[in-house]
């Protein structure tokens, strides 16, 4: 079984990047979820599924998954590029979108 390193995304109902600095090794799903005969709901006989193990750097998960002999894939974060901003641009002349009021 599979596992996969990852950072995770920021939250989206939120503008704050807590818990987005750590890694986090989780399983991939062995089999897909199936709904429960009896009662509906969504289920999976895979207990790996459950697990979630945060680190605090990528090479410390990566030693965990080797030492462990677990096989695992790494997922780089994606780095949005930042936007050069400036107050007085609010100001221009030549402003692309116009004030609203």
């Amino acid at each position: 079984m599979r596992a996969r390193i990852y950072q995770p995304a920021r939250n989206a109902m939120q503008s704050g990047k807590a818990r987005t600095h750590c890694w986090v090794l989780e399983y991939e799903p062995e089999s897909p979820k199936a709904p429960d005969p009896l009662m509906g709901w969504t289920s999976s006989r895979d207990m790996r599924q459950q697990i979630s193990m945060e680190f605090e750097s990528l090479d410390e998960a990566k030693a965990f998954a080797e030492a462990n002999s677990i096989p695992f894939q790494v997922f780089e974060p994606h780095k949005p590029a930042p936007k050069a901003k400036s107050y007085s641009d609010n100001f221009r002349v030549d402003r692309k979108v116009p004030w609203s009021h």
